[in-house]
């Protein structure tokens, strides 16, 4: 994708966004009412992976369970309840964005990066296995791994989670890199543009990412009860992941590909055929 030199990788200025406009081939004129009108999130639990979520910031309202995925003294990887929280304010964000779009879901936490907002590929595959397997039906990834031995475990399970009927949002890398697991078929991938409007959203002309959300100069709810300013799609990706949630609330039988391609026909830059 074509982009600024000032925004991340993957991601469009909104006058680019909006020249970009496609067709659609079904005659869904009212996709976007169809898709989430009334709709409050409420029944739909949504998983952040990620850095901790701090339930306690106003702006999240609360989370109803967190856990944390570590290595012992052993070396082996334990999966625990969760009672530090947000270790740096990158998971506080991102579910404060799908709580302000969807504030009667249910916000799950599990933590698998540190304090520097770094991780192992382990932990990260760990936590996504478990998280799969606990039946969340949307899992917000504002992360990523180029580690190449990881891409295999990943691939298979961003897999088992699509025939498992969940959804997993994961954000493009904010560099022009190869990283996963954005990157495969079976997940929502996305990346940022610089608008203003929560519910804005582009469907991508230029794979491999395939929608650009808000990303750019938001508001985020932070460590200590905190706000901060800044640019990342990381950001974006809550954004469709709150308004998946909407959908999956108001349409709880949808499969990941019907869900994402009712996406792709109420985007911002899609027409509804004739």
């Amino acid at each position: 994708m074509a982009h600024d030199a000032d925004l991340p990788a993957w991601s469009l200025d909104r006058e680019a966004a909006l020249r970009s406009m496609l067709r659609s081939p079904f005659p869904l004129a009212d996709a976007r009412a169809w898709a989430w009108d009334g709709s409050t999130g409420r029944g739909v639990r949504v998983c952040i992976v990620d850095s901790g979520v701090d339930g306690t910031h106003p702006s999240v309202g609360g989370v109803q369970r967190a856990i944390v995925v570590d290595r012992g003294d052993d070396d082996d990887i334990r999966i625990e309840e969760d009672d530090e929280g947000d270790l740096f304010g990158h998971g506080t964000a991102c579910a404060a964005i799908v709580r302000s779009l969807a504030p009667e879901c249910e916000v799950h936490s599990v933590r698998t990066l540190g304090r520097a907002l770094t991780g192992q590929g382990a932990i990260l595959i760990a936590g996504l296995a478990w998280a799969i397997d606990e039946g969340y039906d949307i899992i917000n990834l504002s992360l990523s791994t180029t580690k190449n031995q990881f891409v295999a475990e990943l691939h298979e399970l961003a897999d088992r989670a699509y025939f498992r009927n969940t959804v997993l949002v994961s954000s493009a890398h904010n560099m022009p890199v190869a990283s996963y697991p954005w990157r495969f078929p079976a997940v929502i991938s996305v990346g940022s543009h610089a608008g203003t409007d929560p519910l804005e959203y582009y469907s991508s002309p230029d794979p491999p990412v395939e929608f650009a959300a808000r990303g750019v100069d938001v508001e985020l709810a932070w460590l200590d009860h905190t706000t901060i300013r800044a640019t990342g799609n990381s950001f974006a990706t809550p954004h469709i992941a709150g308004i998946a949630t909407l959908v999956r609330a108001k349409h709880p039988g949808l499969t990941p590909f019907e869900l994402k391609t009712l996406l792709r026909a109420a985007a911002s830059n899609v027409r509804s055929a004739a």
